[in-house]
């Protein structure tokens, strides 16, 4: 598939056949003006002789035959082995004579799941991969915003108390900063953080911020800076989910 800025797009291949058995370009000619080779040129232009306008689409590159391919006959017998007796690829490759990596490929096309994630008694599928999962995602930016708070314990440098216990020196300086800061008036240095994230659903856009607690006050402050966050970068609001 061509890039979408890339100089022979299906329009960009249109003109340059054109020009080549319409307007008589000769191919060196035609090559010099789009920057592409000789050989490039007459491949668009015989395939618009051939086929016009709707030969400038790009063609599948399945090949139309593959002789070296597992015969259908012996890939439902793979996928019959599988699903009444629940082998693994080893051991109906070893059973059927064919190579093990060549069984798990047709049990892949199939859409077997794998036996670890299936029922031993019933074949029944009991887990997916994480490729099964499909990630949703909204139409544009700030059609929904995400708002979650993190509550994260605050650790000292070197560990806190409960790492050497009671009436150890960390504890004593610990106790210690705290009377203090209750002292001077302000939060001691242990307890919690809580982490305010606003995220963008479309754009993964977030604006993050480390505050003292989840009150309503302090959450509604923080939505209030973060939408002027997203205002800045160009996102309109629309929706808020938690």
């Amino acid at each position: 598939m061509s890039h979408a800025n890339a100089t022979l797009t299906p329009a960009g291949r249109l003109r340059l056949a054109q020009l080549v058995v319409d307007k008589g370009w000769s191919y060196a000619r035609a090559a010099e003006r789009f920057s592409v080779s000789i050989t490039t040129v007459r491949r668009w232009s015989l395939r618009y002789r051939e086929l016009g306008k709707a030969g400038m689409v790009d063609r599948s590159s399945r090949p139309h035959r593959c002789p070296n391919r597992v015969p259908q006959r012996t890939e439902r017998r793979i996928v019959n082995l599988r699903v009444t007796r629940r082998w693994g690829p080893a051991r109906i490759a070893y059973h059927l004579g064919q190579n093990p990596s060549t069984v798990h490929q047709v049990l892949r096309r199939y859409g077997c799941p794998r036996l670890k994630w299936t029922d031993p008694a019933t074949g029944t599928r009991i887990k997916t991969s994480a490729r099964d999962k499909h990630r949703y995602e909204h139409a544009a930016p700030g059609d929904l915003v995400h708002v979650d708070i993190k509550k994260l314990g605050r650790i000292p440098d070197g560990g806190g108390w409960r790492m050497f216990g009671r009436g150890s020196e960390q504890h004593k300086r610990s106790a210690a900063a705290s009377d203090r800061a209750a002292r001077a008036g302000v939060s001691p240095s242990r307890g919690y953080v809580y982490l305010h994230h606003a995220v963008d659903d479309h754009s993964r856009l977030a604006h993050s911020e480390i505050l003292g607690d989840e009150r309503k006050e302090t959450a509604a402050a923080f939505w209030k800076r973060a939408r002027k966050f997203f205002s800045a970068h160009g996102i309109t609001v629309k929706a808020v989910g938690a």
